[in-house]
């Protein structure tokens, strides 16, 4: 079952700072990332714990940063795109540590998933995102992600093709109308 997804502001009238933009951005992404991490296990593949599951929650919000990212290239000058970016992941950031904190117990889950968005965001550099969406290779990378994530025996070796043929576009295709909807208001 699909999550519902609110992605118009309450009063469409007002505009929107950035940061007001960005704060929405991260709980639909966190919201995505949930969603995909439980479809994973309706489909039957299995979780080790609560840190893998987070672990995949965290993959899809990087790749969620990095269409954002391509999303605001397209339609905001380098500064507001920056601004943007900067504070969406800001707000990711804090999705993943109270939520770790709460399942897994106090730790700095912060500084990780920034070291990892760093480094995930070299890998996607490479891909192409077009007026369909991500590319084969862009999709296919989440998918070999998360297949590392939760390992490749019995139970979860077709994890890559849900992943690429499924969950990543419709993660993709939510976000990004969540994204354009969002956006219209800003300042």
């Amino acid at each position: 079952m699909a999550v519902r997804i609110k992605s118009h502001w309450w009063n469409e009238e007002n505009t929107r700072s950035l940061v007001e933009i960005s704060g929405a951005l991260a709980f639909i992404a966190w919201r995505i990332a949930v969603d995909k991490a439980i479809q994973l296990h309706c489909q039957r593949f299995l979780y080790r714990d609560d840190a893998q599951r987070l672990a995949v929650i965290a993959e899809y919000l990087i790749f969620l940063i990095q269409i954002a990212d391509r999303l605001a290239y397209q339609q905001f000058d380098d500064e507001a795109r920056r601004i943007l970016i900067i504070e969406l992941a800001k707000k990711c950031v804090v999705h993943v540590q109270d939520n770790s904190t709460d399942l897994l117990g106090p730790a700095d889950y912060a500084a990780d998933f920034i070291d990892h968005l760093n480094a995930r965001s070299e890998d996607y550099a490479e891909f192409q995102l077009t007026a369909e969406g991500p590319s084969y290779s862009w999709l296919r990378h989440l998918g070999f992600e998360i297949q590392t994530l939760m390992g490749s025996g019995e139970d979860n070796r077709w994890v890559i093709d849900q992943v690429m043929d499924q969950d990543g576009w419709d993660a993709y295709r939510r976000f990004a109308k969540a994204f354009g909807d969002l956006t219209a208001a800003a300042q």
